[in-house]
């Protein structure tokens, strides 16, 4: 678990990019999908910030706003992202013009899609894909490139013969490593990957992670990790956002993340984990289905779902509130949103890192939604 070792990069917190109230909207007929609604996030210089959570709670389509590639009948519906290149004036992302946003992309800012593996054109050699986007966005000539794109391909641990291939004469493996490396190719600031180990089997997974771990350290890259899958999340991240119904409901340190979640839907995440070796206990699914995005319930998004929901949670939306707790200087405080954390309240939820065989599970219990 990688939130105890950070890199010193990451224990100097300098903002890279502000998130702030984001909303992105879908139309379809039967009205308005609210995908994202309300996100703010600050992203810090030289982290590997994981975004968490269920399918369809809006990662892939907050990813996708970060790099201005919504498209119809999707739209952003508000909100600022402000990007921080380092030595320039900051790129205000959904208000930049098209020559700016050319710019920016994949010099500064890149992307490795979901599903990447099948994002190579088929008909052309490894090497030409890298040539078409260095030729665009940098001002190398062919034979910098041919040499760049050896080195490149040599930092995801991939042979120079790569180069000569066709997409089908790789493994999946190595097509993911190509994109990654197509990703990282100008030494972007920033490079979002979305679902970078969805259908790799476990030793390429491993592979995969251990790669994106080593750029960061060894080039300084700020990454955003956008997976469901928790594990990745344990292995390679610094902080995780925990994502629900649209908006973040907490954000920490993996470590604490993992160890003392504090937020209802975390703990059940976490509670939905295997875990090898200790205590065998019982794993707990999340109650309840997921909101849709249509109409969002009123109050806390997962009320419905929640054992400790109480009367407020019907009717008022959470604040993310700060906990006053140490975290050695290396990362902010957590944030949480959840009424139980309010000192109004009087009372927190009880620290559930380590499983309680005489108590129910955060999901095991039914949510008490009837005190009127």
């Amino acid at each position: 678990m990688r939130g105890v070792t950070a890199s010193a990069a990451a224990t100097v917190r300098e903002a890279l990019l502000e998130i702030v109230d984001l909303e992105v909207h879908y139309d379809t007929v039967r009205g308005i999908s609210r995908a994202v609604d309300g996100v703010s996030l600050t992203v810090n210089r030289g982290e590997i910030l994981g975004i968490a959570g269920e399918s369809g709670c809006g990662k892939s389509t907050l990813a996708a706003a970060l790099l201005r590639l919504v498209r119809p009948p999707g739209y952003v519906g508000g909100g600022k992202i402000h990007f921080h290149i380092r030595g320039q004036e900051p790129v205000e992302l959904l208000s930049a013009d098209e020559a700016t946003l050319r710019r920016v992309r994949w010099r500064h800012l890149s992307y490795v899609p979901q599903g990447s593996m099948n994002s190579l054109n088929p008909v052309m050699r490894v090497e030409n894909q890298f040539t078409d986007t260095m030729r665009t966005h940098s001002n190398l000539d062919r034979s910098e490139i041919k040499a760049r794109v050896a080195d490149i391909l040599r930092q995801v641990g991939l042979g120079p013969h790569v180069a000569r291939m066709y997409p089908h004469e790789l493994s999946g493996g190595m097509k993911q490593r190509v994109v990654i490396a197509l990703a990282i190719a100008l030494e972007p600031e920033l490079v979002i990957a979305d679902e970078p180990t969805t259908a790799l089997d476990v030793s390429v997974q491993r592979m995969i992670i251990q790669t994106l771990a080593d750029l960061r350290d060894r080039m300084g890259m700020t990454l955003i990790i956008v997976t469901h899958d928790m594990a990745v999340h344990a292995e390679l991240a610094d902080r995780v956002a925990v994502m629900y119904a649209g908006d973040i409901v907490e954000v920490g340190d993996v470590r604490q993340i993992f160890q003392q979640p504090r937020h209802p839907y975390t703990q059940a995440l976490i509670h939905s984990i295997p875990q090898v070796g200790g205590v065998r206990a019982r794993l707990a699914g999340i109650g309840g289905n997921a909101p849709t995005p249509l109409a969002w319930p009123p109050g806390c998004r997962f009320h419905p779902r929640c054992p400790y929901a109480m009367p407020i949670c019907q009717v008022d939306t959470p604040e993310r509130l700060p906990l006053n707790e140490s975290t050695n200087g290396a990362h902010p405080n957590p944030l949480v949103a959840c009424h139980l954390y309010a000192e109004s309240q009087g009372h927190r939820l009880p620290a559930s890192g380590q499983r309680d065989s005489g108590a129910a599970s955060p999901a095991a219990a039914q949510p008490p939604i009837s005190q009127q």
